[in-house]
């Protein structure tokens, strides 16, 4: 550039290959989805849990090319998962620890379900849906997401699994923060495996559960533990037809970002029906803040926008739903970036 100080022109030409860097490395983010699902797959951190490893000594192990396992872990080491000595042995980090099998709070399985087709190619039809409206996976499989889950006992039981897996990380934090002291019993609408109103009995003695899901979700339960005999029961139905009455507390947790706004007010209209006079809703989901920030929020809206025929919200939206419905809004709680809550009971003038 005529004129221009050398050292400015430096600067600039620094900035723009710092730039230039970044959104490659944006472009090819797949690439550590893929990683971290072949980590997955091949068990890797269930190997290192008694001490680092080089990959000529795990590829035996997890069945798998010494040469190139090395540099998949070498890959994924750039971004803290797993790390590697001056002796070429890879050692669990804090943030591979997720991904053992029998890990407090395991990944694993969201892990391997996330990098399996449904997923990953619905995410290549990203173009596809925002150019027309639709939802990539339904295009690509002709039926809705839940009913392919339904249909497809593999892929059904591991989506579930992975749901658990997730749900597991979050349900504590959410029983946690909301209060529970004055209610005798609870209802976990559309509530997978169970996790969150295990954690809701756990913290909570006093309190009896029901788990309502479709009946090949509420088969694999949670729930089968000492400390909850007798307080819990299971029933399976349609969120959108009808809910059990008569709790007192309704818990949907990361439900709603499932479905469009009309499915939404659906699932809310059957749970305004089933709660008495006194009784209360908790709603559980991720909500989007404004700004330009990164936010779990917005990472989900787009799984949505792929998969499910739903979409992330702001909290303004949530609330704006729950009036539609019939409910008013008379707390909020945000224990997590992922899980916000928002308390509802009937209008007075809806009852």
């Amino acid at each position: 550039m005529a004129g221009a100080h050398p050292e400015t022109a430096d600067v600039r030409a620094s900035s723009g290959a710092t730039e230039a860097g970044e959104l490659v490395e944006l472009a090819l983010g797949y690439v550590y989805s893929a990683a971290l699902h072949s980590a997955a797959r091949f068990g890797v951190a269930d190997h290192l849990v008694d001490g680092p490893r080089t990959a000529e000594e795990l590829a035996p192990a997890v069945g798998a090319h010494a040469p190139h396992l090395y540099r998949l872990l070498r890959f994924l080491a750039t971004k803290g998962v797993f790390r590697e000595d001056e002796a070429g042995r890879f050692h669990l980090t804090p943030l591979a620890e997720p991904l053992r099998t029998d890990a407090e709070r395991s990944l694993r399985d969201y892990l391997l379900v996330r990098g399996e087709a449904p997923f990953w190619e619905s995410a290549g039809r990203l173009h596809d849906a925002v150019r027309t409206g639709t939802t990539a996976f339904e295009t690509l499989y002709g039926v809705s997401f839940y009913d392919h889950v339904a249909a497809d006992r593999d892929f059904g039981r591991a989506f579930n699994s992975s749901m658990a897996a997730f749900s597991d990380a979050l349900s504590d934090d959410v029983a946690e923060a909301c209060d529970f002291s004055r209610d005798r019993s609870v209802v976990d609408v559309g509530g997978g495996r169970g996790g969150l109103l295990r954690s809701v009995l756990r913290r909570n003695p006093h309190l009896t559960g029901v788990l309502f899901d479709r009946e090949n979700v509420v088969a694999g339960h949670v729930l089968d533990a000492p400390e909850l005999a007798g307080r819990w029961r299971a029933e399976s139905g349609d969120f959108f037809v009808s809910v059990p009455s008569g709790a007192d507390v309704y818990l949907l947790k990361q439900v709603l970002a499932s479905w469009p706004d009309e499915e939404c007010l659906r699932i809310l209209r059957s749970c305004a029906r089933a709660m008495p006079a006194h009784g209360r809703l908790l709603v559980v989901n991720a909500m989007i803040p404004a700004g330009n920030e990164p936010h779990p929020g917005k990472t989900v809206d787009m799984l949505m926008m792929t998969v499910l025929n739903g979409r992330g919200r702001t909290r303004a939206e949530y609330e704006a739903l729950l009036t539609a419905a019939g409910f008013e809004v008379v707390g909020f709680h945000e224990p997590s970036p992922h899980a916000s809550v928002v308390e509802a009971v009937v209008a007075l003038a809806a009852a």
